[in-house]
């Protein structure tokens, strides 16, 4: 009897283990089909503030509240929160200024992505506004195929699509429409 009492002891204690590693080896169905999935690594930064330079000499100066770095097949920096950029002249007095409330740096193409409320202006008071526009380092050009409006001193120009340098002392509407330009002196006319 007393083996009889052991044996079934036994089973008893390989049943209950059994039972335990087997409740405790289940795994959410969820939980699985994530081991397939690719974690995008992510890096965090606040209060930016980045010095562009070329040649020894500083180019331009951007700030921004938030910048995510991700780091994947194609490695981009995106700026959510808002961005400002300072461009320089030679002398490192500012030339220009961009603000935008949506940016993303492409770092193989060398491109800044920028939208939402995109402003650029220089110090003679020339403004770019518009939705969305990109800013090739490269090149160091501004360009868009959108809507854009140009307010000058003495002239408001509309048009789809543009083309300026970075320090918006030159730009090209590709479409023109609806604008107009205020003429000082038309003395000329009457000769």
């Amino acid at each position: 009897m007393n083996k009889r009492l052991n044996k079934l002891a036994k089973s008893i204690a390989v049943i209950t283990i059994g039972c335990f590693f087997v409740w405790s080896c289940e795994n959410d169905i969820r939980d699985v089909q994530n081991l397939n999935k690719k974690v995008i690594n992510v890096e965090e930064a606040r209060q930016i503030e980045s010095y562009l330079s070329e040649n020894g000499k500083v180019k331009a100066k951007l700030t921004a509240p938030l910048m995510l770095s991700y780091q994947k097949d194609t490695p981009k920096i995106e700026f959510p929160k808002s961005l400002h950029v300072d461009f320089y002249n030679d002398s490192t007095k500012i030339e220009s200024k961009l603000s935008a409330k949506y940016g993303r740096y492409l770092q193989n193409e060398n491109k800044v992505y920028l939208r939402d409320s995109v402003v650029v202006f220089n110090m003679k008071g020339d403004t770019l506004l518009c939705k969305e526009l990109y800013w090739d380092q490269a090149r160091a050009v501004f360009y868009s195929d959108k809507k854009v409006i140009i307010r000058k001193p003495d002239s408001k120009i509309y048009g789809e699509g543009m083309i300026a340098d970075q320090n918006f002392k030159w730009f090209t509407i590709t479409k023109p429409h609806n604008s107009y330009l205020n003429i000082p002196d038309s003395s000329f006319l009457s000769q």
